[in-house]
């Protein structure tokens, strides 16, 4: 019955780490992947990922934190390569179309391009990807497929788009990775495509402290809270939760490289 989220934000949780930490080990959350927005936040969830062995991290520039800085940031992301505990991925980057404020053209332009190298960089580590795209799944598709990037090593995080996009994604030999929205009323575009997708290759979230699942809404998202959503997606998809358990656990361990 354990579980891996393998998209959180522990950074998010300092005043009661220990508590998180705490909650998770009783719902049998066997491990986190603390993901990496920007630079501000990398060195944080490193020395999380070397203090607790059940915590991985990744790095990445979130595309709405891009600053006329990312070259000096590229540089810094690329140097957690070189480091004694490596991150599991890149991640989370891509394109977010969602809330464009100002000059939106050249807002764009920065997305992309920071989009691009980080791409080149996750080639050329041959890491997995995690990918943010929010009303921008073309745009982000065109530019990973013009990069190079092996579909096999992407996941499409919190996934929020309907049914013909996880199709477009899967044959592509990408994944998406589905958070507590699954649960929500309003979500059935959400939980067709998950169905779409069915469980090869299918891993769960938190996005926590966002997200919280049903019955949870109401509270900050956690760990702990994955246990909720499991349980929802093992009823939809007519599964024992144990096997559904087994089985996002399985292909969350073979995609990231953890054991």
């Amino acid at each position: 019955m354990n579980l891996i989220d393998t998209h959180c934000h522990l950074d998010y949780f300092k005043e009661n780490f220990g508590v998180i930490l705490e909650r998770a080990k009783d719902a049998l959350i066997e491990a986190m992947i603390s993901c990496g927005t920007e630079a501000a936040d990398w060195g944080l969830i490193y020395q999380l990922a070397n203090l607790y062995p059940q915590i991985h991290y990744t790095v990445g520039i979130h595309p709405t934190n891009v600053h006329e800085n990312w070259e000096r940031d590229l540089e810094l992301l690329e140097s957690f390569f070189r480091k004694n505990l490596i991150p599991v991925a890149i991640g989370e980057i891509g394109l977010d179309y969602h809330f464009l404020e100002g000059n939106v053209e050249e807002i764009v332009k920065l997305q992309k391009e920071i989009f691009r190298q980080q791409l080149l960089i996750a080639r050329q580590k041959e890491c997995p990807i995690i990918i943010h795209s929010r009303d921008a799944f073309e745009d982000c598709k065109q530019i990973i497929e013009q990069s190079g990037c092996d579909w096999n090593k992407i996941v499409i995080h919190c996934f929020s788009e309907g049914i013909d996009v996880i199709k477009d994604v899967k044959i592509r030999g990408g994944r998406a990775s589905f958070t507590g929205i699954v649960t929500y009323k309003n979500a059935e575009n959400i939980r067709g495509a998950l169905m779409a997708q069915g469980v090869d290759g299918l891993m769960i979230e938190t996005d926590c402290p966002y997200l919280s699942p049903v019955p949870f809404r109401s509270k900050q998202n956690e760990p702990a809270y994955l246990r909720a959503t499991a349980s929802y997606i093992a009823n939809l998809l007519g599964m024992a939760e144990m096997e559904l358990c087994a089985l996002t656990t399985q292909n969350a361990k073979q995609f990231f490289h953890i054991a």
